[in-house]
């Protein structure tokens, strides 16, 4: 695991800027350094040693130096690929998975993607062709950004890196912040800093000529299988996961795991036969999932490390945290997330994670709300827009009222993913100077179209695979993972996986008693039925409890009445929100978090002269 950085063209100067890019990220990749510099290009990378250790350094070259690649990742098929590529004549100077991408370039060219098996971002250089081409993983496990500046290309592996390269003038993007409101999370290819991009997963882009060119090389399809059996299911998803768990294991250094109270990450860690789990917590019971964690640790004979997270430390990192992510998250378990890759990180360089099992079997539990809501979704299209209008139009709480609205809504109306903040009359009410540019339905709707045809379970999981896991757990895990000089591994965002994921049919997704049910099948083979059926909770924060003590509210209401905050926000409308929430009138802890999220990060990249981690 690794960072890079890079940018075509000459610069006066370019060795430094380089350098300054290459330390931003240095947290990537503690172990070493290298740089390729010519007149056409300018890669640097930094390495975290896990495979090859004496040999793996990057950049690295073909057997005639005229293609080089900078690369982040693993590519957990690469011995297959290069058995095959020896065969056909290529020779190997190292056993890096690295290697193994260039030689796949050169006897494949852009195909090569689709032979790959991992998680990845990378750059290869052709000096022959004067071409730029590089790749995002399938499901977006990796981060690659970039920028065209002055008509030359600046790419990197976060976006810190891009603020070094000089010519670039940060500014920020409007439309991001909007945006963010809704989703909680950036959601638009342009980030939060304007000019700059994410290369969406699945991408490929090329440089040549100076123009830019992305197309989309993959995409994950769903085809429900109505005749399979759970037996055969059960099995078949076993299969999958044990083979990728351990070909997420490959390393030349130990693998842990984390570890929750919750069914993914206690199915990887019972399977993947190491010697240390890693849990936090926080002091409250419904809270804590330390007890759980060590429970099934010694149940399954494998240590665990902990750690309980005091209120304190939590709230004293957040600008930290910010700074790592880039981009302004609202997500409260990115903290949680922080601090269990920093206990992580004092044992191991890897670990292994559960990432990517609710999108891909069904396990989130809003994807049962299509059964609860059959009773009223089955009634006439305008009767049911009848009572939802009626029920909104009463001004306070009622049982029943909530119900009435969303099941008024069709789903492509009502779901954007695990997230729901502001709709577009409340962030019009709270921004300074909205833009009213994509109602989130214009974000999605490109997405509904393809799968239109699927149930609305599947549909959910489809926007979640596009939108949730990538703007929000996918770039928690490696940002906050990489924070720490962490290698971070998803066993089940693995393309045989999701092979055997999308052919299971709804009824062994969701039931009455609970979500995920066919892959729960597979993991009760070896847990305890406690934490096999356990109800899904993630990384839990406190923030509802916390946001009405003095101390925290105080905290918020100072951020919220800054310069800054009048800058963005009408500031009446921000603080009365944390009001109500401390006087019980409504729970508005999640909108309000996203609020001070954003104004953290934005102190931390724009009021701070130069940020620093």
């Amino acid at each position: 695991m690794c960072g890079f950085v890079g940018f075509t063209g000459h610069l006066v100067g370019g060795d430094e800027i380089l350098k300054n890019m290459m330390d931003t990220i240095i947290h990537r990749g503690p172990d070493s350094a290298g740089t390729h510099i010519d007149s056409d290009v300018s890669l640097g990378f930094r390495r975290l040693s896990i495979i090859d250790l004496d040999s793996g350094t990057q950049p690295m070259y073909n057997e005639t130096n005229d293609i080089v690649i900078v690369f982040n990742g693993e590519i957990y098929n690469y011995q297959e690929l290069k058995k095959d590529l020896i065969e056909k004549g290529h020779v190997f100077r190292n056993n890096s998975d690295t290697e193994t991408l260039i030689h796949s370039y050169e006897e494949y060219g852009e195909a090569m993607l689709d032979r790959l098996r991992g998680m990845f971002a990378f750059v290869i250089w052709d000096g022959k062709k004067k071409k730029l081409f590089a790749a995002r993983d399938f499901f977006g496990i990796k981060p690659f950004y970039y920028a065209i500046v002055d008509g030359q290309l600046v790419f990197a592996s976060e976006i810190k890196s891009i603020l070094e390269y000089t010519p670039y003038k940060k500014e920020i993007n409007p439309l991001a912040l909007e945006n963010y409101l809704t989703f909680q999370y950036s959601v638009l290819p342009e980030t939060f800093f304007k000019g700059i991009y994410k290369l969406m997963p699945s991408h490929c882009l090329t440089f040549e000529n100076g123009e830019l060119t992305i197309r989309r090389y993959w995409e994950p399809v769903f085809e429900p299988d109505e005749n399979v059996t759970l037996e055969e299911l059960t099995d078949k998803i076993d299969d999958a996961m044990q083979a990728s768990i351990k070909r997420h294991k490959i390393s030349d250094v130990e693998v842990g795991s984390f570890l929750s109270s919750g069914v993914d990450s206690s199915y990887v860690a019972a399977c993947f036969n190491g010697d240390k789990t890693f849990t936090v917590g926080f002091d409250y019971a419904k809270y804590n999932e330390i007890d759980y964690a060590k429970s099934l640790s010694e149940k399954i004979k494998i240590d665990n490390y902990s750690k309980l997270i005091s209120t304190d430390e939590y709230w004293d990192i957040i600008p930290t945290v910010q700074y790592h992510m880039d981009e302004p998250l609202a997500d409260p378990s990115a903290i949680a997330l922080y601090f269990v890759s920093q206990t992580a990180a004092k044992h191991v360089k890897v670990s292994l994670s559960g990432e990517g099992a609710d999108e891909f079997f069904g396990g989130y539990n809003i994807y049962r709300e299509p059964f609860s809501l059959r009773p009223i979704t089955r009634l006439p299209k305008g009767l049911r827009k009848a009572l939802g209008a009626c029920a909104a139009a009463i001004p306070f709480k009622i049982k029943g009222k909530n119900y009435l609205i969303r099941g008024s809504k069709d789903i492509e109306e009502r779901f954007i993913g695990n997230a729901f903040l502001f709709n577009e009359k409340e962030r019009e009410k709270l921004l300074k100077n909205p833009t009213g540019k994509y109602n989130h339905t214009e974000l999605t709707k490109p997405y509904y179209d393809k799968v239109k045809n699927l149930d609305d379970t599947t549909k959910m999981q489809y926007i979640d695979i596009h939108f949730w896991l990538i703007g929000d757990i996918l770039l928690k895990a490696d940002k906050m993972s990489m924070a720490h000089s962490l290698e971070v591994r998803v066993p089940f965002l693995d393309r045989d996986v999701f092979e055997v994921a999308r052919k299971v049919p709804l009824k062994y997704k969701v039931t009455k008693e609970n979500t995920k049910f066919a892959m729960r099948q597979a993991a009760h083979r070896y847990l305890p039925d406690m934490v096999a059926e356990k109800k899904k909770l993630g990384f839990p924060v406190p923030i509802r409890i916390w946001l009405k003590e003095d101390k925290y509210y105080n905290t918020v209401k100072d951020a919220f009445t800054s310069p800054a905050a009048a800058e963005f926000f009408n500031v009446d409308e921000i603080v009365k929100l944390l009001d109500d929430h401390r006087n019980g009138k409504n729970d508005n802890s999640r909108k309000i978090w996203a609020i001070y999220m954003f104004l953290v990060w934005y102190k931390r990249y724009f009021e701070t002269e130069k940020a620093a981690a």
